[in-house]
């Protein structure tokens, strides 16, 4: 039977200092609460009662002001003189160890936060050795900072890989040490799992497909439109974190020029600092992709508030969406525009080289989408010539999938191939097979192997 769950999404009306700069773009916030309500349903819980608090400031104690508390404490015992129980309230914000404490005490039940439920939705989640590790070290790290007394009255809130329930130890040092032990050994495993993926990441660049990598917002749609373009069944639903693991398949573009497609992880607002840090190695794919998509829900009120999400978390990993020449923005879900906005979104992407509008659900878009990162992925193309034997179907076969074949015409020997090619799929080409590259059209009629 799933847990009973009052989700409170807390709204402070003043900026206070020490929260952090101020947003550019503020959140609606009944769009914020139904994320919040989404993210409990992300984990199949039960919720009884939903609320935005309106607070005028942060209370250092509990978060919410002595009235709000009460309020919520005789709202969960009216639940329970009509024999239903509230096993937990999820509050919509970074609690302290002491206002998570001190909450508890007041309600009478378990109380989980922002960053708790994040987690307990990763640890659901998670299906490869990589992401499970990963998903440990951030909760054991969260679970670290939170031991401050013996909590014993906290039962387990679902069964299976829970990280955040389960009875407390009353020896809090003992306990510690034994989370800093499991840490060492989880960061040990760790580097060696982000020492196979460099040699996987080497191995695909010895093959030399470009990487494109998908970035977002959760829920924007990224599994979604990664299933339509590469025909793949990667499981896309309406749902917060529906997929987890990172999934690579290929992507064959207008061209004819292949790519090597990867869907990360979404983002989400305030991501927890210990996911950002375990996840690290995962997204390094993004670090090291030819080009980055970033894949938005233009049809959400909070469109813009989680574009600087986006923007937020990517400049912490080092990539600068100002500066960076690799990104282009893929404006999701127009089919749930109304007419006149819709045709806004496409007449910006006419003006725009790096703005893609797009329905993952209906397709349209899609062939303009693909153009633009095949335009990306061939701006620093050389067009060379080159005579292949028509008996190698090998290196014919290398130069249709890695380059972008402008012409070709045979003669009884030789195919003579006017194509456009990375300079390192020059050098690469050279060094497998015995053909020389012309970077002008004067050469012998029939060139002979090298």
């Amino acid at each position: 039977m799933s847990e009973k769950v009052i989700v409170l999404h807390p709204l402070l009306t003043s900026f206070q200092a020490g929260e952090g700069e101020p947003r550019k773009f503020q959140r609606n916030p009944d769009a914020s609460l139904e994320e919040a309500v989404g993210l409990a349903r992300a984990i199949n819980l039960d919720i009884i009662h939903t609320e935005i608090v309106r607070l005028k400031m942060a209370t250092p104690a509990t978060l919410m002001g002595s009235g709000v508390v009460k309020r919520i404490g005789d709202m969960i015992d009216g639940y329970k003189a009509d024999d239903i129980k509230v096993g937990l309230v999820f509050v919509d914000y970074a609690l302290t160890p002491v206002q998570q404490r001190n909450l508890e005490e007041e309600w009478h039940c378990k109380v989980i936060d922002r960053t708790g439920l994040i987690l307990e939705i990763f640890g659901a989640r998670a299906r490869t050795n990589e992401g499970k590790l990963q998903v440990e070290l951030a909760a054991l790290n969260y679970q670290r900072s939170r031991l401050v007394k013996a909590w014993s009255h906290l039962e387990r809130q679902r069964g299976g890989g829970g990280f955040l329930g389960g009875p407390g130890e009353k020896q809090v040092e003992l306990d510690r040490r034994m989370i800093d032990d499991k840490i060492k050994k989880l960061k040990k495993d760790l580097k060696g799992v982000k020492q196979n993926r460099q040699i996987q990441r080497e191995s695909r660049k010895r093959e030399p497909y470009p990487v494109v990598a998908i970035v977002g917002y959760t829920n924007a749609g990224k599994s979604t439109l990664f299933n339509r373009v590469t025909g793949s069944e990667v499981f896309a639903k309406d749902l917060l974190f529906a997929t987890l693991d990172t999934t690579i398949r290929a992507l064959k573009l207008p061209s004819g020029k292949k790519a090597v497609l990867s869907d990360t992880v979404g983002f989400i607002s305030d991501l927890p600092t210990h996911l950002v840090a375990a996840f690290r190695s995962t997204l390094e794919e993004v670090l090291e992709a030819a080009v980055i998509l970033h894949v938005r829900d233009i049809s959400g009120e909070n469109t813009e508030a989680e574009k600087e999400d986006v923007l937020t978390i990517l400049r912490d990993l080092g990539i600068d969406s100002d500066t960076d020449p690799r990104i282009i923005e893929v404006m999701n879900k127009i089919d749930k525009l109304p007419e006149k906005e819709q045709t806004a979104a496409i007449n910006r992407c006419k003006r725009q080289d790096k703005v893609a509008a797009v329905s993952a659900i209906t397709g349209e878009g899609l062939d303009d989408f693909l153009a633009r990162i095949d335009a990306l992925l061939s701006k620093d193309q050389e067009v060379v010539y080159i005579d292949v034997s028509l008996s190698d179907g090998k290196a014919l076969a290398w130069l249709y999938s890695r380059g972008q074949v402008i012409e070709q015409t045979d003669d009884e020997e030789f195919a003579h191939i006017k194509v456009g090619l990375e300079p390192a799929d020059i050098e690469r080409f050279g060094s497998q097979f015995p053909y020389k590259l012309n970077k002008t059209k004067t050469r012998k009629k029939k060139a002979k192997a090298s």
